[in-house]
């Protein structure tokens, strides 16, 4: 008599793509897809000074109707509860439906809960599309987003979300901390593997995270070719591992976003990638020079390698226009 048996085969899924987002982000059927971002809230809950968060988070949904918010970092400041801060400042988001990203600063884990303890709290909340990433490589929170073509559900844009660290643990070394060397090797193994996904075409792709990288210093050496604001010197990490120039050989980056600091709004480009900062989002609960609190907004077109961006500020004025395209 023949007896009936099954084989279960285990699979091993390399480690670039275990994070790979579960909820489908997807270009609209006109070809269009806005991201804001939101960096540097600084919220304290319960704190009247922070209220404008929440009028600014409120307003700009409903005027830009956003397909996607990224917080790049530093959502809470220290003298908070952190779960009902982050309650309080993701709950606009929530009620209106929007997938949204969260990575940390350096000050989102200097309250009462592990940068660990956050994601875990935060990856649950409805429409968040955070995970912690890889394990085995530095931070919490290293994961790609894909946009999907609007008719064959393949990547058309890939986001790039990143953990920058917090402050350098290195003897002899102050100030703020950088991308790791694993870090560089997660994209570099996650961008070529994409690409090879794809006919061994690049895809266009976006970068996320708090901490400006080291070369925003060169391209803010050329004031006159920045578009926004530039009132004080970037506050980028002392040493620099690498990261830029393997989005550069990559080839598929075309901007990264970041926040950090409070009295730079700019965006300019270096060696055709752009490095642009988002706008102080927050209220008066530490310094900020620009005026009004904003965001920036990221416009994206399916099939192109280019976007446009401005800011957006509290009451509806929009400011620096800029539309970036790729020469390579």
């Amino acid at each position: 008599m023949r007896k009936n048996f099954f084989i279960i085969v285990f699979i091993s899924i390399p480690f670039l793509f275990v994070n790979a987002q579960i909820k489908g982000l997807t270009y609209n059927n006109d070809g269009k897809f806005k991201i804001l971002q939101i960096t540097d809230t600084h919220y304290i809950q319960g704190n009247p000074k922070s209220d404008v968060v929440i009028d600014l988070l409120n307003e700009v949904i409903d005027n830009e109707k956003p397909d996607l918010l990224v917080f790049t970092g530093d959502m809470v400041w220290k003298n908070t509860e952190t779960r009902k801060a982050l309650d309080e400042l993701f709950e606009p988001v929530i009620t209106k439906k929007i997938p949204w990203a969260y990575m940390f600063g350096n000050h989102d884990d200097e309250a009462d809960m592990t940068r660990e303890e956050i994601m875990n709290y935060v990856k649950k909340k409805p429409y968040c599309l955070a995970t912690q990433g890889p394990k085995g490589v530095t931070g919490v929170g290293n994961y790609t987003l894909e946009i999907q073509s609007s008719t064959n559900k393949k990547p058309q844009t890939i986001l790039y979300c990143m953990d920058s660290n917090a402050y350098s643990k290195l003897e002899g070394i102050k100030g703020y901390g950088w991308l790791a060397f694993d870090q560089i090797e997660w994209y570099q193994k996650v961008s070529k593997g994409y690409t090879k996904r794809n006919n061994n075409k690049t895809i266009p792709s976006l970068a996320f995270f708090h901490i400006p990288l080291f070369e925003y210093t060169e391209v803010s050496a050329d004031v006159q070719s920045l578009v926004g604001t530039r009132k004080e010197k970037e506050c980028n990490p002392k040493l620099n591992t690498g990261m830029f120039s393997a989005m550069r050989q990559n080839g598929d980056i075309m901007g990264v976003f970041t926040g950090h600091d409070h009295d730079n709004d700019y965006i300019g480009v270096l060696h055709n990638i752009a490095l642009a900062y988002g706008r102080y989002s927050g209220g008066n609960t530490v310094y900020n020079n620009l005026g009004k609190n904003g965001c920036r907004v990221i416009e994206l077109q399916e099939g192109e390698k280019s976007f446009t961006t401005y800011i957006y500020l509290l009451g509806g004025e929009k400011i620096n226009h800029y539309k970036y395209t790729s020469s390579y």
